[in-house]
Parts: C-alpha cells; sequence; structure tokens
C-alpha cells in the first residue's frame, strides 16, 4: 500500500493544528505530537506511522479536553470519564487520559471524596444525604468513611438547624416538620430524636 503524505498543516488555534492528508482525511491534534512526529508538509507516512499519528492525536485531544473540563470544576474519575465519552471522545483514549491524570496527580477521588463532604456537611447536611452526593458521583464505597471522618460532627450540624427553627418543641406540628427536613437532609431517625431531646433538656435547665 502506498505511503500517505501529509498535505498540509493548519494551526487554528495556538497549540491546535489540523493535518490534511493527501487521502482527504484531516486529523486534528496538537502542536507538540507536530513537533514530536516531525511532521511536515510534503512528509509521507506509511501505516504504521499513519497509525502511531491517530493514536497520539487521539491521546493528545483527548488530555486537552479533561484538562479543560477539570480547569471548570472537580471531578471524580468516573465523571471525568463519562463525561469526555459523552463529548464523542474514544472510550479506550478517555480511560487512558484519566489513568495518566491519576498517575501526574491531577486527578484524586480520595481528595475529591473529603472536599465533597466538607462542603455538604458545611451546609448542614447529614451523612445520609453526603453519602449520596458521593455515590451519584461515582465515587468508591471505599473512600465514603475516610470522607466523613473528615467533616464536621453531625451533633453540631443538627443542633444549629434546631436551634434556628424549632421556636416551640411543644408544638407537636412544628417538631414533625423540623424532624422531616432534618431527615430530608441526610439524617438519620435516631440521630433526630436525640438532638430534638438534648434541645428540650437545655430549655428546661434554662433558668426561668
Amino acid at each position: 500500500m502506498a505511503p500517505t503524505t501529509v498535505a498540509a498543516l493548519r494551526q487554528t488555534a495556538s497549540d491546535r493544528v489540523t493535518v490534511l492528508l493527501t487521502s482527504g482525511e484531516e486529523i486534528k491534534t496538537t502542536l507538540n505530537v507536530v513537533t514530536d512526529l516531525r511532521l511536515y508538509a510534503g512528509r509521507e507516512l506509511d501505516e504504521e506511522e499513519l497509525a502511531g499519528l491517530r493514536a497520539a492525536a487521539s491521546s493528545a485531544r483527548t488530555r486537552a479536553r479533561a484538562l479543560d473540563l477539570l480547569s471548570r470544576r472537580a471531578m471524580s474519575e468516573k465523571e471525568l470519564f463519562d463525561k469526555l465519552v459523552s463529548k464523542g471522545e474514544d472510550e479506550r483514549a478517555a480511560a487512558e487520559t484519566v489513568a495518566w491524570l491519576v498517575q501526574n496527580r491531577l486527578l484524586d477521588d480520595e481528595s475529591y471524596a473529603a472536599a465533597l463532604a466538607r462542603h455538604y456537611t458545611a451546609r448542614g447536611y447529614g451523612a445520609g444525604r453526603v453519602r449520596q452526593e458521593l455515590q451519584r458521583r461515582g465515587l468508591d464505597r471505599s473512600l465514603w468513611d475516610e470522607a466523613m471522618g473528615q467533616a464536621s460532627p453531625a451533633h453540631d450540624r443538627i443542633d444549629k438547624f434546631i436551634a434556628a427553627r424549632l421556636k416551640d418543641p411543644e408544638d407537636r406540628d412544628q417538631v414533625r416538620k423540623v424532624s422531616a427536613a432534618l431527615a430530608r437532609r441526610g439524617f438519620g431517625w435516631d440521630e433526630i430524636r436525640e438532638a430534638l431531646a438534648s434541645f428540650r433538656a437545655e430549655l428546661d435547665e434554662e433558668p426561668n
């Protein structure tokens, strides 16, 4: 089979280049790939070299897109992989990119899980809701307990919520609404009952 020739190199951005081949194929890649593979107009590529160009271009493009996505917000390994695939990247290139980011410490599920736990507990949510968020973002269960251990104590969050919302602990309807709100925030019923009992006890101890 006759080699394919590079017809032209078209720079589309400061670090983006489109390689035009005499076959009509256009390969979008980065300036680094062009430099590393010593590409220039008129260069002939055999089948192995052409396959290498396609693989290098796919890898470079996926890495660039991944870094762009991570610059907008933190993600888990699974979130980033799914996002890359949804953007049209090849699954193998997406998986290799995620592995490369992990290896270079640019992607860290353990740190991400801890940051999420701190964020949601700071907003007053309970362990149930935090774990729900960790699961939704594709974080492994093995990271959950350690992440929760770095969050603020649950009783502090419940106490603040009750003190702000419960004006009359003898009003059953009010107690029911506050309890339901805490449950929706991910607190367990045992935690809620204990916190309500503690709140009532503190009120009883206050001087009249």
